[in-house]
């Protein structure tokens, strides 16, 4: 007769050791698939702002100048007006046609009436992945912020609650130059219709914000490559901004509470005069660089190349990369 052999199980220690062994190779594999994602999503966000700094350069071929700032956050782009001080819309709205998004910019072309404020509506309600960092949140429709009526309609626009938000900021120097605050040296906050800004005295005041302004948007901006005297390769063009994380979602923030196609305003402008930070829990403030990555926030340059800079940048190194025209040098080593 056949005598089967006795089977031999798993005694409990056994079992333990195994499941000690499983959870120890988890426990070092976590933060490596983790980091490798991390490192996916801060080159898909350096990619995003290469797309956003040769839109620039295009912008430049076609126009002789940058895309321009735009007035100020109670207006949204205005593909019916001119490209230069006379454009309502800031840099982001200006630089549609060159990231493949000249429909969204064109909504309202040859429109009046209603049906321009529907189709602003429809613009400032249309997300682009391209303006958002993937570290830090999606491409979607977030709230709008609600403490001002007359932000909730810009002109040009119906009444909304949501809008497309952008992780990217132009460079507004180291003069604070935010048309919309009491803390501008002019304070200057546009007038209350196309004409009164497209007028002799809406021309002044522009020109009075240009005459003081070092970085590449403010107010009226326009800069021609010329404007850049410190050379393209020296001067910061586009970047990520800082939002505490507990503004990514709601619109708490006031440089993270507008739809990203408005004018020159703290949501899609940053300077460079007080030191860049990563995103952290309870520290809430709308004028510095920064990001959700560990190891810097990206820009790109006026030359279109794009560079991760530490939060540990020196600050006046900071400051020369931020004024177009300072005249000083900028050592790239200590980015």
């Amino acid at each position: 007769m056949h005598r089967s052999r006795p089977q031999r199980a798993f005694t409990l220690v056994e079992l333990l050791v195994v499941i000690a062994i499983i959870g120890i190779l988890v426990a070092l594999l976590l933060p490596a698939v983790q980091s490798a994602r991390e490192a996916a999503r801060r080159l898909q966000c350096s990619n995003n702002l290469k797309q956003i700094g040769l839109a620039g350069h295009n912008h430049l071929s076609a126009y002789g100048h940058f895309p321009a700032g735009g007035w100020g956050w109670l207006w949204i782009g205005d593909p019916n007006m001119p490209k230069d001080w006379q454009q309502p819309g800031g840099w982001i709205y200006n630089s549609l046609p060159y990231v493949e998004q000249e429909n969204v910019h064109d909504l309202a072309k040859g429109l009046t009436g209603t049906a321009k404020e529907q189709a602003g509506t429809q613009m400032i309600q249309t997300a682009i992945p391209g303006f958002n960092c993937p570290s830090r949140r999606k491409s979607k429709l977030y709230k709008i912020g609600t403490w001002n009526p007359d932000q909730r309609k810009p002109r040009y626009s119906t009444t909304h609650e949501t809008g497309a938000r952008s992780d990217y900021a132009g460079n507004g120097g180291d003069v604070y130059t935010d048309a919309n605050n009491g803390g501008s040296p002019l304070n200057y906050r546009g007038g209350e219709d196309a004409t009164q800004n497209t007028s002799s005295a809406g021309a002044a005041a522009f020109a009075k914000i240009a005459a003081i302004s070092t970085g590449m948007f403010y107010p009226g901006s326009y800069p021609s490559e010329a404007d850049i005297r410190d050379g393209t390769t020296n001067t910061l063009y586009v970047g990520e901004k800082y939002i505490d994380p507990n503004c990514y979602e709601n619109a708490e923030s006031a440089g993270d509470n507008e739809n990203m196609y408005i004018g020159d305003n703290a949501d899609i402008v940053r300077w460079v005069y007080q030191a860049p930070q990563q995103d952290r829990n309870g520290y809430n403030t709308d004028r510095i660089w920064g990001s959700a990555h560990g190891s810097g926030f990206n820009v790109a340059l006026c030359d279109g190349s794009v560079r991760t800079i530490n939060y540990s940048i020196e600050q006046e190194v900071l400051r020369r990369l931020g004024n177009r025209r300072d005249g000083l040098v900028v050592d790239a080593s200590k980015f």
